[in-house]
């Protein structure tokens, strides 16, 4: 589900929102491309030191939507950049093997937010 240009795309620098809610209105985080992983089965993971609003808006709707995108990577008809927009189901992971090898790379975390894709579209 998730094409070449995606990978492209997250091996440049920008910016990456990821929006949740619960019982109440939206909630925006921001994290850098840099800082995702994709697994092997293309689930997203994602470190977290903070999240804690995006950790409680989980544990009551586990719906998530990312944006992500940079200039570097030419979109469609030869514009300048390119994002997707990423639609999936998020959980927090405190243990096991993914939160081990997220945390060896980023020592800072408390825990992961781990994405699992339903629908990944191109935006631009």
């Amino acid at each position: 589900m998730l094409t070449e240009r995606f990978f492209e795309v997250i091996r440049n620098e920008g910016v990456v929102s990821i929006v949740s809610w619960g019982h109440a209105e939206p909630h925006l985080a921001c994290t850098w491309n840099s800082y995702l992983v994709v697994t092997d089965d293309e689930r997203i993971l994602i470190p977290a030191a903070g999240m804690k609003k995006t950790e409680a808006n989980v544990e009551v709707n586990n719906r998530v939507l990312l944006a992500l995108g940079t200039r570097n990577v030419e979109g469609f008809n030869g514009y300048q950049g390119t994002g997707f927009r990423i639609e999936g189901r998020a959980k927090f992971l405190t243990t096991g093997p993914d939160y081990e090898m997220m945390h060896q790379k980023y020592p800072f975390i408390r825990s992961v937010l781990e994405v699992t894709v339903d629908v990944a579209k191109q935006m631009l």
